[in-house]
């Protein structure tokens, strides 16, 4: 039987290469398996389906904000808990687990910035922090981003990403979906824009929120956004759902967003859409002062 097993005369193998962890990603959608320096050099983009993966807050930031211009308000804004909610954790070890993971006080980003010399309000949504899952801080911070909106007559950005209300927070979570919406409604009766970028994914109180209340959404390419997720619907409706169904592209086709724009021209179509709306400190308005000069 000694055929079967390896004799050590004259026989080398070769020692195993140790490949570092995270070096290779798999695109969730089209199942690639891709570099992961590659992906970070082209936005975490899949380079064959073209899927959007998810990053942080702070790397749409960076990519969509010029360069140290933004301004970060009510960062020390954190959550309580009111309800002394509990399951397998207390809510407060949850919270303290998402806050050393993710260096954030609630699961958002506010602030004023600017978008190729374009000033604005941003908030964007963390993924990382809970499933950027809607409380009573999120929304309190994007009612106050909304009335610094208000005061300053600049355009409100909001990019979502978010699995929907925080259960931990019960009916006070719920409520912030009529409080944000209030906020919102309030801008339009001013005629101050408010632009919502949905990404992957954005469901829940999110989408039945201020999500989906825009004067413009934009939504990243195979971006899931719905309130429910399709397996709930489908189970509660007994019917086979469309294909591609709750993505951007079928919400594109039945009117839900206006555009689906790569997150590689992002950043430049926000700035071309901005420059139509006319409020204080524009750029547009010198440039075209300037043009109308010249033509006369």
């Amino acid at each position: 039987m000694a055929w079967f097993k390896k004799s050590e005369r004259g026989l080398k193998t070769p020692a195993k290469r140790a490949v570092p962890d995270g070096l290779w990603m798999r695109c969730e959608f089209c199942q690639e398996i891709l570099y992961r320096k590659e992906l970070e050099r082209d936005f975490w983009i899949c380079d064959r389906c073209g899927f959007h993966f998810r990053i942080s807050s702070a790397e749409y930031v960076r990519i969509l904000l010029d360069e140290g211009s933004f301004s970060e308000i009510d960062e020390d804004l954190e959550p309580l808990d009111p309800l002394r909610f509990k399951d397998s954790k207390r809510y407060p070890d949850r919270l303290k687990k998402y806050q050393e993971q993710t260096g954030l006080k609630e699961a958002i980003r506010t602030g004023t910035g600017t978008v190729e010399r374009i000033p604005i309000v941003f908030a964007v949504l963390e993924f990382s922090f809970g499933g950027g899952s809607l409380g009573s801080v999120m929304g309190e911070k994007i009612v106050r981003a909304a009335d610094l909106s208000l005061a300053t007559r600049r355009p409100l950005v909001i990019l979502s990403c978010s699995g929907g209300a925080r259960m931990q927070e019960g009916i006070l979570s719920l409520m912030q979906l009529a409080k944000t919406s209030v906020a919102i409604g309030k801008l339009a009766e001013q005629a101050i824009p408010f632009l919502s970028i949905v990404t992957h994914p954005t469901t829940g109180g999110v989408s039945a929120s201020f999500a989906m209340q825009g004067d413009l959404i934009l939504a990243e390419p195979r971006a899931l956004i719905g309130f429910a997720g399709p397996r709930v619907i489908q189970q509660t409706i007994g019917q086979d759902l469309p294909e591609g169904f709750q993505r951007s592209e079928f919400l594109l086709d039945h009117g839900m967003v206006d555009l689906i724009v790569s997150r590689r021209d992002l950043k430049s179509l926000l700035a071309r859409v901005l420059r139509y709306f006319p409020y204080p400190e524009s750029p547009r308005r010198e440039e075209g002062a300037a043009g109308e000069t010249e033509r006369r």
